[in-house]
């Protein structure tokens, strides 16, 4: 058992963790987190659903009929900085002078095509009037203007782009106006997360932008209520400090800084389950900060939404009848047998081979236990080589399969046999998912009771020169809602459109037409 020094332990009171989860953390790195056990791709018809125009209609009008009388909510992933989207940029900015060489000479010598990409259609981003109205007769040649215009997006004493949340930055330009992430989130909440006349907004951010994100809800706010009839009530939240994971040396011993200080770090977004779980609400959407669109294709969108929201009411009431009916004791064979048959065919639950075997008692308080669980849609895009988790099947340390989102991190790609099921997967995860958190009785479920610990990530990272190992939690849409109850269904790819880099903002979809 490792001892903490007065500091160290003043450190932990200050964050929120225990010595002991601290012990367990580097017990955990010592031991090694295994890979995931995959069985199979779920894939259309096995573990992966396709509605056709009827059915989607059909679910689209229960949600309709339904959403009236529940609470809904948007939870939006929203933290991180913008920097990453403009790896690119920062690169040119910091080894390019036009006074050495051409901007072509550049691009040739580091074979940089983000940035040849970049300035081919630089006039179609929507913070490029703004910029050129900044540079304007700042410049004597082209490659000057090159220079300067990434300057005045990224430097501190200018727009400062790359200290920007992304749900900040400039996404859509419209004939009027230029809309930011968290504005087209605004909109897009209005078409299925709104009952009488309010829609509910969750975004989890970083402290230093809180105030940033008020002010930006004070101008796009008023626009989108004045334009859409719907009044929004937002609210934010931190990653807990209480999240962040120890760091150990290559030895597993704790990492110290050169003041001797413990070393802890994000824990990723996993950490966001407890923000998840201090959430009131019947439906939760999640959706990433990046993943939006222009007005004119909310359309699709919005019906996708109400598609999955239309599943979970589905198969929720059957589950609470399901419930009530296996609370009574003297529940009949009959009774038993459609509800597991419900478990199995309508929510991907897999029982043990020695299930039948077990007296009635015990069938029952096993099905109660699979039945009592939150439930999860997950909206899953065909593959077409962009990256992210996919839907298999796989099976714990427990000997139990049931249905998971999975990274390729979690998976040994030395091992051919569970190479050969990942390259038979035909979808990947696009962070869709729609949530019901609450039971039967209308009691929330206390969401840190179906996490998987063991679903974490260990990497290699560097501090000061030093090589270390950082532990990040079980994913929000992985580890941490490994025991949830899951349903995949397949959305269209049109509901997909991140921005991971700046380039990503010429694409179709964020172009208004």
């Amino acid at each position: 058992m490792m001892t903490f020094s007065d500091e160290d332990k003043a450190l932990l009171a200050e964050k929120g963790i225990s010595e002991e989860k601290v012990a367990n953390q580097i017990k955990t790195f010592k031991e090694g987190i295994p890979f995931v056990s995959l069985q199979k791709a779920a894939v259309i018809g096995d573990g992966l659903q396709r509605f056709s125009k009827a059915e989607e209609n059909e679910l689209i009008g229960l949600f309709q009929a339904k959403r009236a009388n529940l609470s809904l909510l948007k939870f939006v992933p929203a933290s991180g900085a913008a920097s990453r989207m403009f790896k690119s940029l920062f690169n040119f900015m910091n080894t390019y002078d036009h006074k050495k060489e051409s901007f072509q000479k550049y691009v040739d010598a580091n074979d940089d095509s983000a940035m040849q990409f970049f300035f081919e259609n630089y006039r179609a981003f929507p913070f490029y009037d703004t910029i050129q109205a900044r540079i304007s007769g700042k410049y004597d040649s082209d490659d000057e203007a090159k220079q300067l215009f990434v300057q005045e997006m990224l430097l501190e004493d200018a727009l400062n782009y790359g200290f920007y949340p992304k749900g900040l930055l400039p996404f859509h330009k419209y004939s009027d106006t230029v809309a930011t992430a968290f504005e087209e989130h605004l909109k897009e909440a209005s078409r299925y997360a709104e009952t009488k006349g309010k829609a509910k907004l969750h975004f989890t951010i970083s402290p230093q932008h809180a105030e940033m994100f008020d002010e930006e809800f004070a101008v796009s706010g008023e626009r989108v209520t004045k334009d859409t009839g719907t009044d929004f009530e937002i609210s934010y939240s931190f990653q807990k400090p209480s999240t962040d994971t120890i760091a150990v040396a290559m030895d597993d011993s704790p990492f110290r800084n050169t003041d001797g200080s413990l070393l802890f770090r994000p824990g990723g977004h996993g950490a966001l389950i407890e923000n998840l779980n201090e959430q009131e609400a019947d439906i939760i959407f999640i959706k990433n900060i990046d993943n939006v669109v222009t007005s004119d294709a909310l359309e699709a969108i919005s019906d996708s939404k109400k598609v999955l929201g239309g599943l979970l009411l589905k198969v929720q009431e059957q589950a609470y009848q399901h419930a009530e009916r296996l609370e009574n004791e003297s529940i009949g064979n009959e009774e038993l047998a459609q509800a597991k048959a419900f478990l199995e065919n309508s929510l991907n639950v897999r029982f043990a081979d020695d299930f039948e075997t077990k007296d009635q008692s015990t069938q029952r308080a096993i099905m109660l236990s699979k039945l009592n669980r939150p439930i999860r849609i997950c909206g899953m895009v065909k593959n077409e080589g962009e990256p992210g988790g996919g839907p298999f099947w796989v099976k714990n340390e427990e000997g139990t399969i049931s249905l998971q989102i999975i990274e390729s991190a979690q998976i040994d790609a030395e091992d051919e046999e569970q190479s050969a099921i990942v390259s038979g997967a035909t979808h990947f995860n696009p962070v869709d998912i729609v949530c019901g958190v609450k039971n039967h009785k209308g009691e929330k479920y206390d969401l840190m009771d179906f996490v998987d610990p063991k679903q974490g990530f260990i990497t290699g990272k560097t501090k000061e020169g030093r090589e270390l190992k950082a532990m990040e939690l079980p994913g929000l849409w992985n580890g941490a809602m490994a025991h949830w109850n899951t349903l995949f269904v397949e959305v269209p790819v049109a509901t997909f459109n991140p921005v991971k880099t700046v380039n990503d903002l010429l694409r179709p979809s964020h172009q208004v037409k």
